[in-house]
């Protein structure tokens, strides 16, 4: 590396509601010398964000634009209707989307879960974030459905959510440009599908991908080799003496048989 180069690091984007920290954790543990920067970045501002090469990868809700990015699915989440903590819903451990039919289902211009239609009644105006849709169920002008993730993200005290058995749900994919398929992605991949260090899909076990590939391959092949040698001498050598053993078990030590005989032959009465 030259003196103008900047040292290597990789950028990673997420949306809200993903939590990356354990992949993070891992990252910093293999790779220390590689700073993980992270960035959160809206939803449907995601796919912008990679193509435009403002983050190396990112964890992003499906669906994407597959012709452009690559997209690992990594997990679908359930999806929960967020409601006051006094509202009638809250009698039940679950519902059905039928079950909100009476209900003013808030439907923030963020949404995420991608409604073919949208259950329940249409408020007057669709609220610009989901931040703002939560307080307006706080407000008890209506209930909203969400990933749980975003539950837990936007928790009050005053609300609680329960699960909607058959609603849309969003799944969450490790994401990046089709044509910058890095090794620091192929790391990061390595990292969310749970590889380990000594994986031989992982960088860490390629050669040629070493500081100097050439000699290091030449080095680990020359090492193999001989301890394929040290193994096969001992092998030869362990049944060279065992053979020599038994032969001279067999003859005497002096080609003569156990009887003192030449030939091998048994001696007579």
């Amino acid at each position: 590396m030259t003196g103008s180069e900047a040292p290597p690091s990789f950028r990673l984007a997420y949306v809200p509601g993903v939590t990356p920290d354990k992949w993070v954790r891992i990252w910093n543990e293999r790779l220390p010398d590689v700073p993980l920067a992270l960035t959160q970045v809206p939803a449907a501002g995601a796919a912008g964000v990679l193509l435009d090469g403002g983050a190396d990868a990112g964890l992003v809700r499906l669906p994407v634009d597959r012709t452009l990015l690559s997209a690992i699915p990594l997990y679908t989440e359930t999806t929960v209707v967020l409601i006051p903590r006094d509202h009638l819903v809250t009698a039940a451990d679950e519902v059905t989307v039928a079950d909100l039919a009476d209900e003013i289902v808030l439907h923030p211009l963020d949404d995420v879960l991608g409604w073919e239609r949208l259950p329940g009644r249409p408020a007057l105006e669709r609220p610009a974030t989901t931040a703002d849709a939560v307080e307006l169920v706080a407000a008890g002008i209506g209930v909203l459905l969400v990933p749980l993730s975003l539950a837990r993200l936007h928790h009050r005290k005053d609300l609680t959510y329960r699960t909607v058995t058959d609603a849309p749900a969003s799944g969450v994919a490790l994401s990046w440009p089709e044509d910058a398929h890095t090794d620091l992605v192929e790391d990061f991949i390595g990292i969310v599908r749970g590889r380990t260090v000594n994986s031989t899909r992982g960088r860490q076990s390629e050669p040629a991908r070493s500081k100097d590939g050439k000699q290091t391959a030449g080095k680990q092949t020359a090492g193999k080799q001989t301890a394929r040698k040290q193994t096969a001498g001992k092998q030869t050598g362990g049944a060279r003496r065992g053979t020599g053993g038994s032969h001279r078990g067999a003859t005497g030590g002096n080609g003569k048989g156990r009887s003192g005989g030449r030939g091998g032959k048994p001696r007579r009465p």
